[in-house]
């Protein structure tokens, strides 16, 4: 059996840079065995796939997502990476994606200037993380203090000081010890960007037991992190940089409980899988 395969990277205007995802079209589902294989093979943080809705309708389609060893609940910029590929290599000539995933419906749109926008759920994350212990490991691995412990289901949200807290954090592994004693199997860090920067908040994303030390750009994340700077920054429109080492940045929007996410895409690579 062949399949077509394309990689692009999302939140990216130029390859080798913003996050890379697999995007591989489907007639009809393959056992999940299959999907997850091919995704370990893919050795990406994200392969998507897609297979047409029943309706047969332009432009709708079911949509899941595999990491290297697990399938995920969302993803941002695999779904990013997978409208592009339906709009510019297959054909689709929609104004609208709309996907059927385990997260609900969502929503892809083409905008300006080679943009495109994503409708995804809002998450604001209220509960604080209060073990001391745990705490102090992260902040050991950090190599800074935490401001604001918060959480929200299966990852944290560590908000720090300053810009260069993010950019000199380093103790990959610590962190992997710290999150294998809490009960997350994500970390999302944050601070305010430095003045004069050309996005208004920065972030990194740590999630080493699904197979993904550092993503390099998540989209997802931005769901929690929109709402939560729109309310301290007092502004709905806000652009956040992700400082991984390929980078990339996250233009949001922020509807009552719905999040308008909007990056580029840079096309790498079109194939075909042969199993």
């Amino acid at each position: 059996m062949d399949l077509k395969i394309f990689q692009v990277d999302a939140f990216a205007d130029e390859v080798f840079k913003g996050n890379p995802a697999a995007v591989v079209p489907l007639e009809s589902w393959l056992p999940d065995e299959t999907l997850l294989a091919i995704a370990m093979e893919n050795n990406l943080s994200e392969t998507a796939y897609i297979v047409p809705h029943e309706d047969g309708t332009a432009g709708h389609y079911y949509l899941r997502w595999f990491a290297p060893n697990a399938e995920v609940e969302i993803c941002g910029h695999a779904t990013l990476g997978t409208a592009y590929v339906l709009f510019e290599f297959l054909g689709i000539s929609v104004e609208t994606l709309a996907f059927e995933t385990r997260s609900g419906t969502l929503e892809v749109s083409r905008g300006s200037g080679g943009m495109l926008s994503m409708d995804f759920p809002a998450q604001v994350a209220t509960d604080q993380f209060e073990n001391a212990k745990v705490l102090a490991d992260y902040e050991a691995a950090l190599g800074a203090k935490i401001k604001n412990p918060l959480m929200r289901g299966p990852y944290s949200l560590f908000v720090l000081e300053k810009e260069s807290d993010i950019r000199d954090v380093r103790d990959i592994r610590g962190i992997a010890s710290a999150l294998d004693q809490s009960p997350f199997w994500g970390l999302l860090i944050t601070a305010p960007a430095d003045e004069g920067r050309e996005y208004d908040f920065i972030s990194r994303f740590f999630a080493p037991g699904k197979g993904v030390p550092e993503d390099p750009v998540t989209g997802s994340t931005h769901c929690m992190l929109a709402p939560y700077w729109a309310d301290r920054l007092g502004k709905n429109e806000t652009t956040g940089y992700q400082a991984s080492p390929r980078g990339g940045y996250v233009h949001c929007v922020v509807n009552g409980d719905r999040v308008t996410l909007s990056g580029k895409v840079a096309p790498y690579l079109k194939g075909t899988i042969s199993i």
